[in-house]
């Protein structure tokens, strides 16, 4: 289908303000692919299908909308867990403010210093997981991002992590552009955390693209927040191995506009992929847009997805959740779920979903469900008979709601401190 004129001046305006980095042989050739790629799809419109929730102007327009840097107001989340630190600030590495890169179990490198050598594992995942992603539907600002990112990492896992690596993205500026593209291997029987926080940028496109092999554990926990006028698209793509693991968990406050797409593909048995989130949005301090948009293959048997979204919206605030489970011929025994709930404070805040089951497996237990809905006035009655304040009693009810994503949170220390955060916002709130 030729692209629309709008298309096609819109992708050609981004990709004359962007340069190709200069790299080695195999990251230049993949880069150059990838650059490809989003001249034949073009930049996402409003009236693409999987945009049709989201509006992506200001995701695909050369000039970055500026966006105002608040000084942190708590100390930053996972400060109080052991952790390997990689510190970026406006899309650069910090080699200062980063850790040693050595951890015992893991090889970690720089995306520059991967890049510039002739032969290198990377070469078989970078780009390779979100080309698999195009397909059946078009994600080209992944592709822009793997063509353009100058910085990241690639890490390769060889046995269990001593503890977690933690990515964390500073923002200084208030019209920065950051791209940053990551990598990681999970050898057979290995298993690692990785933890994302910070703001990063007035404009922040990320990528992870992640291979589990047989028997590994992949454990993925994100803050998202701070900064009110940020704008952010993320892309994960994920490929699992027999009995792998992979769980993926994202907490979002604030923000003018974020979309969270996770690509999922469970190629060997008994492989268990888990994504969640909890977002929370207050139009009072500024447009609040949140989207989730999930697509989880299943192609092979006796595999466990999960799919547990939930957002708390008020004072105009909008959320999206689109989320997919597709189950091929001959992935016998899946156990899909998928649940995306939204709890409205107000009449102004609006909730989309768009949750999708396409099987043609005939032995699987696969179930969808999306509700949206006010709180629940007997259980607020029930509290405020107790004493409890009516401004306290919400949040608690809040806290109730978004547990079950929460939960899918396996490290109790994380999700404590993830907890916590929670609890902070919503007193600030409360004012």
């Amino acid at each position: 289908m030729a692209l629309t004129q709008q298309k096609l001046d819109a992708t050609s305006m981004r990709l004359a303000s962007l340069q190709l980095p200069e790299s080695g042989a195999w990251l230049a050739e993949a880069r150059q692919a990838a650059q490809g790629r989003v001249q034949a799809m073009g930049l996402p419109h409003a009236r693409d299908e999987y945009w049709k929730y989201t509006r992506p102007e200001t995701l695909v327009q050369p000039d970055v909308p500026a966006a105002k840097v608040f000084e942190p107001y708590e100390t930053a989340v996972f400060d109080d867990i052991d952790r390997l630190k990689i510190v970026f600030v406006d899309g650069a590495f910090d080699a200062e403010a980063s850790d040693d890169l050595s951890l015992a179990g893991v090889e970690i490198e720089t995306l520059e210093t991967a890049g510039a050598a002739d032969i290198h594992w990377a070469r078989d995942l970078y780009g390779v997981l979100e080309t698999r992603g195009q397909d059946p539907v078009e994600r080209p600002l992944a592709a822009l991002n793997t063509a353009f990112a100058r910085v990241g990492v690639v890490i390769r896992v060889t046995g269990k992590a001593a503890r977690p690596i933690n990515l964390i993205y500073l923002n200084r500026s208030a019209d920065s552009d950051a791209m940053l593209h990551h990598v990681v291997k999970v050898e057979e029987g290995a298993d690692l955390t990785v933890l994302e926080n910070g703001p990063a940028a007035a404009r922040l496109s990320t990528v992870m693209e992640v291979e589990v092999a047989d028997g590994g554990a992949f454990h993925h926990v994100r803050t998202q927040g701070r900064t009110h006028e940020r704008r952010a698209v993320t892309h994960i793509f994920a490929r699992l191995g027999k009995e792998s693991t992979f769980k993926s968990f994202t907490l979002t406050a604030n923000g003018a506009l974020t979309r969270n797409e996770a690509v999922i593909e469970l190629t060997g048995d008994d492989a268990v992929a888990h994504v969640a989130g909890a977002a929370l949005g207050d139009g009072a301090t500024g447009d609040f847009h949140h989207d989730d948009t999930v697509f989880i293959t299943h192609d092979a048997e006796r595999c466990e997805s999960r799919q547990v979204f939930k957002k708390v919206l008020r004072n105009g605030a909008v959320g999206v959740f689109q989320g997919k489970i597709l189950v091929k011929d001959g992935a016998q025994k899946t156990d899909g779920y998928q649940i995306s709930q939204s709890l409205l404070l107000d009449d102004d805040s609006q909730f989309l979903a768009k949750p999708e089951l396409e099987i043609y497996a005939d032995d699987v237990a696969c179930s969808h469900g999306s509700t949206s809905g006010a709180i629940d006035e007997e259980g607020l009655f029930y509290l405020r008979s107790r004493g409890i304040p009516a401004p306290i009693a919400t949040d608690l009810m809040v806290i109730a709601f978004v547990a079950e994503a929460i939960e899918e949170i396996e490290d109790e220390s994380i999700a404590a401190d993830v907890l916590s955060r929670l609890e902070g916002w919503l007193e600030r709130r409360r004012g």
